[in-house]
């Protein structure tokens, strides 16, 4: 007899989140999960990836440049 999970509950497999507050749960739970060298290795590349964007974004702006009126 086959009987099926309740409604958000795995099932064993791996499956796409279905919405915003199955995607904020999985992040909570990276987030809390004990392997630490995994966490650390993409948040890391998350911020480096970020900051490169920031980089080359922000690099039109001259925030040395006198203001007017000052």
């Amino acid at each position: 007899q086959s009987t099926m999970p309740p409604a958000g509950a795995s099932s064993g497999g791996p499956e796409a989140p279905e919405g915003f507050g199955e995607w904020l749960w999985g992040a909570y739970h990276f987030a809390t999960d004990r392997n630490d060298f995994q966490r650390n290795l993409i948040i890391n590349l998350g911020l480096f990836a970020a900051g490169v964007w920031l980089a080359r974004n922000v690099s039109g702006i001259d925030l040395m440049a006198s203001q007017p009126g000052l």
